[in-house]
């Protein structure tokens, strides 16, 4: 039941920005979205995008009912989770975002990683509910990661932990857009998943007659989601694309494993809409991958559950905990801190007027 007071979360990725208007039980009662702005163009093309997706939202539900704004931006966010730091998919390059949104808003702005938006998400409402240890990784664009440990999001020491996506696979590999080569995203994401089938398409194989024709031959038609819908209709050649995609989804899963030991794995993102056409091969790869196999516990693997609203929910959600500590009063012996926080005091001001002014997701 919602306390009749809402946060905003807007959730930036390659393709586009939604928005929503979220209560406090994550539900979602307003939505705005627009196309997110080509790369090439200049930071405050995107910032004006994302003004006019929260001014629509002002339109359904009264500015005076929000009592903060989260970003969920696709790109590095820095510790002090307010500027993004490197956006390969957008023109941000230590971009102070939310000093920039502040003023023009006119409320609270909170910036984190679109990924920790999606995973604070699904630990609070979704499939990770009641699991301490929980990665969640999300296939769109290119692939994003967040993990909750013991009720709060790990940033890193720089604030960038979680990029997962540009984790090498394949040394040597193809470029990737962070400027390496042989990124996992280059092998296990939306982009991944069409480039293949585009070059089946561009050399004639006969392999993607059922593709070509459900675009009527125009390869720069092709996308995930009919990719996805073809294999769902039982198309052969769409289902091994999505049966390759989940073999390398698998081999990075058991690389994360040895690293994180997390309880559940959460699969989100577009590409995660192939459900178990991409979730059985990637099982089958993380058993056969997963260092000391056999002899050892196995997270389970599980698609999200919030879809496309994960990371407006997160996002909001994130910015409503901000808010709320930043009303607190932390006495001298203070308590633990709320679930996804972490207290900081000035240790220079009096003991009655210290705050809790500093939030391990939103600075």
């Amino acid at each position: 039941m919602s306390d009749g007071h809402f946060t905003v979360g807007v959730d930036i990725g390659g393709t586009k920005i939604a928005g929503g208007v979220v209560d406090d039980a994550g539900g979602v009662i307003a939505r705005a979205r627009a196309d997110t702005p080509h790369r090439s163009t200049t930071p405050d093309v995107v910032e004006n995008t994302i003004v006019s997706v929260v001014e629509q939202l002002f339109t359904q539900v009264a500015k005076e009912q929000v009592t903060a704004v989260g970003i969920g931006a696709a790109g590095f966010v820095a510790a002090d989770r307010a500027t993004v730091v490197f956006a390969p998919h957008l023109s941000w390059r230590d971009e102070p975002l939310q000093s920039r949104l502040v003023g023009r808003i006119g409320l609270p702005v909170t910036v984190d990683n679109d990924a920790n938006a999606s995973a604070w998400a699904e630990w609070r409402f979704g499939s990770a509910r009641g699991e301490d240890r929980m990665v969640m990784v999300n296939l769109g664009t290119g692939i994003g990661g967040g993990i909750v440990l013991d009720g709060r999001v790990e940033l890193g020491r720089f604030g960038i932990a979680g990029e997962f996506g540009h984790m090498q696979v394949v040394p040597d590999g193809l470029r990737c857009e962070c400027g390496n080569r042989g990124c996992w995203e280059q092998y296990a994401s939306g982009n991944a998943l069409v480039r293949e089938a585009r070059s089946l398409m561009t050399a004639g194989s006969p392999m993607a007659q059922d593709l070509v024709a459900r675009i009527g031959g125009d390869a720069a038609a092709l996308t995930g989601p009919l990719i996805t819908a073809a294999a769902q209709d039982g198309d052969p050649t769409a289902c091994e694309l999505l049966s390759d995609v989940g073999r390398w989804l698998g081999i990075g899963l058991a690389n994360l494993a040895a690293a994180l030991d997390p309880g559940i794995f959460v699969i989100g993102g577009g590409v995660s809409a192939a459900g178990d056409l991409l979730l059985d091969s990637a099982r089958e790869a993380y058993r056969r991958q997963l260092p000391g196999r056999g002899y050892r516990p196995e997270a389970r693997i599980v698609a999200a559950v919030l879809g496309n609203d994960a990371g407006v929910v997160g996002a909001a959600d994130l910015a409503r905990h901000r808010e709320e500590v930043a009303a607190t009063v932390v006495p001298s012996s203070a308590p633990e801190a709320a679930p996804g926080l972490t207290a900081e005091v000035d240790e220079g001001a009096p003991p009655r007027s210290r705050l809790w002014w500093r939030r391990r997701h939103t600075g």
